[in-house]
């Protein structure tokens, strides 16, 4: 490699290893810092941060990956390089343009709005948490303003999360799924219910881990490249394709909450443990488009896991670990685990209402971003659209706009691509049927690893390579489409509820 590659390498693998120590400090920040260590991890977090911040801006690195971008430097990168310098290019014109010390202030924040939302979550209370998030919706406005000036700042920070996806073709195709899935809800819900207490009781902690272990190695997630812990929130932290870890949140009266969580956080690890290693230390070793890893995790959850036919092979060895599972035919836990109904927790809802969900938080965000409602009324909105999709309204602060840690950190746009992930999903589903034959007869035989290993091939490999409309023509061959995820909904409920 030429002399500019050398150098730029050497600066870019500094980068590298303050963004991971950056990385490490948020995973033990919300896994193991004590109450009064908050505010030593996020000074570190900051720190380190800020640092891969000043690297990667420099004059020096910004000049080193322009000179790479020349067709002769160029021509003699890896392809991961080559993306990750074109990545570098795209990224660095706009970050350049964010003054240093505006940076950290935002960095910290993020930490200080994190640990505001966590105490105002616990007491119920939003006005504990309304003053950093008025901050926030400021300082990321600013922020859009100094990386794409002129543009709007909602649709920059939706192609922030999912590139290529802007509001109008979501727009289109959440429309395209609740035009057909309202009518469709009416329905399930006018139908006979199971009886959810029945499923209430006692489950230890630690057995509700041991559940866990088992679900992540049946699915694939490989515990020889993974950890687990316990968060307040669920989420996944991919350091490398060797050291990918995930945290869960254990209720003792719900042992159905942590093995769903599980399969979601494992579906997530398994994309990450699963690119190709060539692309390892490039931009290109884990997927930046969150809507296509969300399409992962909640593949595994919700088509695979919420299948019947995904437990026969495993539920008795369910109902040993958790005795009182044996109450429970397999036919009783998977209406369990199918119940459609309304419900205020988006984490705890059925595949369903979960659509309405995030509509719910897309309207939310326009709403903060394009109609500039005030944060004091944003309770109220809320409120007021939980009511008009779901007909429920949350009694607290908690259970209502309260409930996600999202824009705690200032992650505004991402919402929308969880359900562009179950979008996906529904194309996923009708190609793999194609290519490997009928899904339920694949889960039943126990055969889990081969459709496991076909998401492996089609997807994970290419890391982030490919944008999500690309993977979608490639993976599938057509236009990005509700109208699968519609089908799968209908077929299954129709089944599920004993509709006509």
């Amino acid at each position: 490699m030429s002399e500019t590659f050398n150098k730029f390498q050497s600066v870019y693998r500094r980068i590298l290893r303050f963004q991971k120590i950056g990385v490490l400090a948020s995973w033990d920040l919300y896994t193991a810092t004590p109450k009064l260590g908050f505010d030593d991890m996020s000074d570190t977090m900051t720190f380190a941060s800020s640092e891969a911040f000043a690297l990667s801006n420099s004059d020096e690195f910004f000049g080193l990956v322009e000179a790479l971008n020349e067709p002769e430097e160029f021509a003699q990168l890896t392809t991961g390089m080559q993306y990750t310098i074109q990545k570098l290019k795209t990224e660095l014109e706009k970050s350049r343009r964010i003054p240093q010390a505006f940076f950290e202030e935002l960095v910290s924040l993020q930490n200080q709005s994190m640990k505001a939302w966590t105490e105002a979550k616990r007491a119920s209370d939003y006005t504990l948490f309304a003053p950093y998030l008025e901050k926030l919706i400021s300082m990321i406005t600013q922020k859009c303003a100094y990386t794409d000036p002129g543009k709007d700042t909602y649709e920059v920070l939706l192609d922030q999360y999912e590139k290529g996806m802007d509001s109008a073709t979501i727009d289109r195709v959440f429309e395209e799924l609740k035009e057909g899935l309202l009518p469709l809800l009416h329905k399930i819900l006018a139908a006979p219910q199971p009886d959810s207490t029945a499923f209430d009781g006692f489950y230890d902690i630690p057995t509700q881990m041991k559940v866990q272990d088992l679900l992540l190695n049946y699915i694939g997630f490989s515990l020889d490249a993974g950890t687990t812990a316990v968060s307040e929130h669920p989420f996944t932290t991919g350091f490398s394709r060797n050291d990918v870890r995930i945290t869960n949140h254990y209720y003792e009266n719900n042992a159905i909450s942590s093995m769903f969580s599980a399969i979601h956080e494992g579906g997530h690890g398994i994309f990450e443990q699963n690119v190709d290693p060539a692309l390892q230390n490039t931009a290109a070793d884990d997927c930046c488009y969150m809507g296509v890893h969300e399409s992962q995790s909640r593949f595994f959850e919700n088509i695979l896991g919420r299948s019947k036919n995904f437990w026969i092979p495993i539920y008795a060895q369910i109902q040993e670990l958790l005795p009182e599972f044996k109450k429970h035919s397999l036919d009783e836990f998977c209406r369990e685990i199918n119940h459609v109904q309304n419900s205020m927790i988006r984490t705890e809802a059925d595949e369903v209402t979960y659509c309405l969900h995030i509509i719910l938080r897309y309207e939310m965000e326009q709403a903060i971003f394009r109609d500039h409602v005030p944060v004091s009324e944003l309770p109220a909105l809320w409120n007021q659209k939980m009511q008009d999709y779901l007909q429920i309204t949350p009694s607290n602060d908690a259970e209502g706009i309260l409930q996600d840690m999202h824009w705690s950190d200032g992650s505004f746009g991402y919402f929308p691509s969880y359900l562009l992930g179950s979008i996906y999903d529904g194309m996923f589903l009708e190609t793999l049927e194609q290519d490997l034959g009928n899904i339920d007869e694949i889960l039943a035989s126990g055969q889990i690893h081969t459709i496991t290993k076909w998401l492996n091939e089609k997807i994970h490999w290419y890391g982030s390579l490919r944008e999500p409309k690309e993977v979608i023509r490639t993976v599938c061959g057509k236009e990005l489409s509700a109208k699968p995820l519609l089908d799968y909904f209908t077929k299954k409920y129709t089944e599920v509820y004993h509709l006509s």
